[in-house]
Order: C-alpha cells, then sequence, then structure tokens
C-alpha cells in the first residue's frame, strides 16, 4: 500500500494490468482513501512496487488523466483532480444494477456524451441562487398538496415560451408539468390507454422510446427516416391502421433531419382520417444550429391529434427532471384526472426557480448564447475529424461518423469510455429487426475544445484499432 492506494495485481485475470490499476485507483478515490488534491506515487514508483512495468503505469495513469480524474504538472505531479470527472464507471464483473443497456447513461459528464447540455456554460450561480429562494418560498407554502399538473407559474411560462419560440398556442390549462421526457410519456401512453396497437416508430430512433411503447403494449412498427424526417408515406401505406406515431419532427434523432412541411401535413391528415395520435417529441426545441428552427408540428395540427412533448433536459440540465405535456383541449380532463390520481410533477421550488429563470429573460438568453456555442463545438468537432479523413455529418447536437461493416461500433464505444469518451453507437438507435449500420455518435455540446485535439487523436486511434 502506498498513498491511500491498495491495488492487487493478478496475472491471471481477464482484464490488462493497466486496466486494474485504473480501477484501483478509482476505488481508492471513491472510498475517500485518496481525496481531491492527493498526491500520486510517480509512474516509475508505483510500477516498482507492483512488479509491473513503467508503461503498463503510464497507460493507466494517461487513461485516468484523459477521464479528468487526475492532473498532472511538472512542478505538482500527479494528483487527484478537485472535480474528478468519470467515476461511475460500471464495476467490471457486472454486479451494478443499471442493465448494460442503460450504462451509458451514468457515465458522464465525459466528452462526446450525448443528452446532455454544455455545464461549463450555464450561469449555474443565478439558477442556484433561484432555486435558493425558490426552496425558502416552498418551505413558507400552506401545507396543502401542491397542484399535481405543475405549478401555475411555469405553466404559464411555458405557455407563452411555446408561443413565441415553438409556434403552438395554447392555455396553460392544456400543460402538465412531468418528471422529464420519460414521466411524459408514461402519462401520455396511460391516458391514451392505446394497448395492443401499432405505433409507428422511426428507424433509427432512440432505443428507450421504443422499450417504453413495448411496455405499454403497443407493437413498435420500423418507419425508416431520410434527410425529410420520417418518411410519412411509407407509414401510410405499409403500416395504415396504427394507432400512434412517435415523432421528432424538429431534429430527428439521431441523424437530425427535418420534418418536412408535406410530410408533416400528410401526417396530421393521417391522423385525423383513422382517429390515430401523433406524440411529437420536440427534444432539441428550438436548438437548431443551422437556421431558423421549423415550428412544432403541434402548431401545424388543426384536428387536435397531436401531444407535444417538450423538457428543459437539454437546454438546462438533466438533474431538474422537468419535462412538459401540452395535451390537445380533447383530452385535458382526461389527463386532469390521471395526474390527480397518479401524480406527475415534481416538487415545487424546482419549477418556482425554473419559473423565475424564464419569466426573467434568463431561459431565452442562455438559448441564443448556447447556440452560438454549440455552433462552435461541432465546427471545430467537424474539422478536426475531417482532418484525420472522416466524412461527418452534424444532425442535431451530434456528430455522425460512419464506419466501416466490419467494425463493432458497441465495442468501440465501450472501450472509448474506458478512455474518458462517451461516443453512442450508431447500431443501438436501429430497430433489433432491421439491417443496422455502424457508426459513432458524438455530442457536440460536451465537446469542449481546448480538449477537443486530444479527444480526437484518442478516438482516432481507437477507430483505427478496430477497424484493423
Amino acid at each position: 500500500m502506498t498513498h491511500g492506494l491498495n491495488i492487487r495485481i493478478d496475472r491471471s485475470a481477464a482484464s490488462t494490468l493497466a486496466e486494474q490499476i485504473r480501477l484501483g485507483v478509482l476505488s481508492a478515490i471513491r472510498s475517500g482513501a485518496l481525496a481531491p488534491g492527493a498526491k500520486l506515487p510517480s509512474w516509475r514508483a508505483l510500477a516498482a512496487q507492483l512488479g509491473v512495468a513503467r508503461g503498463t503505469v503510464k497507460a493507466a495513469y494517461e487513461r485516468l488523466a484523459d477521464e479528468q480524474v487526475i492532473t498532472s504538472t511538472r512542478p505538482g505531479g500527479t494528483r487527484v483532480a478537485e472535480h474528478p470527472g468519470t467515476l461511475r464507471v460500471a464495476p467490471p464483473n457486472g454486479s451494478d444494477d443499471v442493465p448494460e443497456l442503460y450504462q451509458h447513461l451514468f457515465v458522464g459528464p465525459a466528452m462526446f456524451q450525448m443528452g446532455v447540455p454544455a455545464s461549463d456554460c450555464f450561469p449555474a450561480s443565478l439558477f442556484a441562487r433561484l432555486r435558493a429562494n425558490a426552496a425558502r418560498r416552498e418551505v413558507a407554502m400552506p401545507a396543502a398538496y401542491p397542484d399535481p399538473r405543475g405549478e401555475l407559474e411555469l405553466r404559464r411560462e411555458i405557455a407563452a415560451h411555446l408561443a413565441i419560440a415553438r409556434g403552438v398556442a395554447c392555455r396553460p390549462s392544456q400543460i402538465f408539468v412531468t418528471a422529464g421526457f420519460a414521466g411524459a410519456l408514461e402519462l401520455t401512453l396511460r391516458v391514451l390507454r392505446l394497448e395492443g396497437g401499432a405505433a409507428w416508430m422511426e428507424n433509427p430512433g432512440f432505443f428507450q422510446t421504443r422499450r417504453a411503447l413495448e411496455l405499454a403494449q403497443l407493437v413498435p412498427v420500423d418507419v425508416p427516416v431520410d434527410d425529410d424526417g420520417m418518411d410519412v408515406g411509407y407509414g401510410v401505406e405499409t403500416f395504415p391502421n396504427a394507432v400512434l406515431a412517435l415523432v421528432t419532427p424538429g431534429q430527428q434523432a439521431p441523424l437530425g433531419g427535418t420534418l418536412s412541411l408535406s410530410r408533416r401535413v400528410a401526417l396530421i391528415e393521417w391522423a385525423a382520417r383513422t382517429g390515430a395520435w401523433i406524440v411529437e417529441d420536440d427534444y432539441l426545441g428550438e436548438l437548431q444550429l443551422r437556421r431558423r428552427a421549423a415550428p412544432a408540428l403541434a402548431g401545424l395540427d388543426g384536428h387536435g391529434r397531436v401531444i407535444h412533448i417538450g423538457s428543459f433536459s437539454k437546454t438546462i440540465s438533466p438533474t431538474l427532471r422537468l419535462g412538459f405535456i401540452v395535451a390537445p383541449s380533447e383530452l385535458t380532463d382526461r389527463f386532469t384526472e390521471a395526474v390527480m390520481c397518479l401524480g406527475s410533477a415534481p416538487g415545487p421550488a424546482v419549477q418556482l426557480a425554473t419559473a423565475r429563470f424564464m419569466g426573467e429573460g434568463h431561459y431565452m438568453r442562455h438559448l441564443r448564447s448556447m447556440k452560438r456555442v454549440y455552433a462552435a463545438r461541432g465546427e471545430a468537432l467537424r474539422s478536426n475529424l475531417e482532418n484525420k479523413g472522416y466524412q461527418v455529418s452534424i444532425g442535431g447536437l451530434a456528430a455522425l461518423v460512419r464506419l466501416g461493416a466490419g467494425v463493432s461500433d458497441v465495442a468501440l464505444a465501450k472501450e472509448a469510455r474506458t478512455w474518458g469518451l462517451a461516443p453512442e453507437p450508431l447500431s443501438a438507435w436501429f430497430s433489433p429487426a432491421s439491417a443496422r449500420q455502424p457508426g459513432l455518435l458524438l455530442g457536440i455540446a460536451t465537446a469542449d475544445e481546448a480538449r477537443l485535439p486530444g479527444a480526437c487523436d484518442r478516438l482516432h486511434r481507437l477507430i483505427v484499432e478496430f477497424s484493423g
């Protein structure tokens, strides 16, 4: 044992010696044996103590540095980072309670991670002050049950924002605040009660959404996508009797195409003609980097068939667990009864803080700032990768790098996580029954420009290794 480390080397284990050392350091940090700022032995000293090659320890330290767990400077030596990054790494023997399929959600924050905003650009002090004030208000409230539809202040602000930014005219009574997108989708499927029916699902599309439909006892049916979004004509011709269509019309997830106007009209007309429902996942809202964001699909709906779902996960933080539904007038009473009996909304404090953040104009200023930051990061990422010979397409807040047919993007992405990188495999977004195309999806929001060249170099070496 040295410097708070108690690393045992097992040369018969399946994992490499460098990985054993890396996990040993992580374990010491998690347990508190190594506090932030604690000095680690040099890789030469630790190699001598463990009886391994110096290059082995050096490789382990390099991975930890890439993950922002440790830092190394010439005068200060190697130390634990003040705010260690990627510590929630799944144990190697699968003892974590989270299934393997979902573990990537808990990796970060990490370079290229999708689904989270850039925390380094958020006005955290301002929002913390608003939350503290809201928490005091919550404590001082009379001992009464909060409105399960959501705080009226927040529902008013959401309605005003949607009218300006998304072209959706609605009343606060049509808005239901939920625990993120997942809570909104769960509530929607409960209210609609479409068990046994077929549901159009974009292919490729978000695998958790596909699984949610299955858990609600719907039958997802694959509808292909292209640069104009979901191929509505294919859906009408192939699955005309579907009871639901779940779409990401603003920026298709994950390829980024915007549903064309002709397809929007065709989709709404199909739903009105057949009595089907459309769930609009407006997951990126107005965060369109290349041009002005298209209005929401719900703004075009004159038949009351579109249920609009949005959230603050990509614009503020997923830690808020704050989403919302805009229900058609016909369904408002059914949604109200569902939340009265089953509950839905998070606590009042986070809602009131978000309402103030929006009402005082901070939210719109933050969105404008994020668009500039993300556009710059996307171009920097594209430039770095194209200089290495890759063809890169930017869609939404992700850059797509396609891989050769024989490359396992799942295995590559898993290996990348051990280096502090968090790309997502494109193949995981395709239906299991369809042909899967390998590729890597790289989150733009977390592509910090200062660390980008090194991260792209590391990713390039991994791609070469897996392609060889």
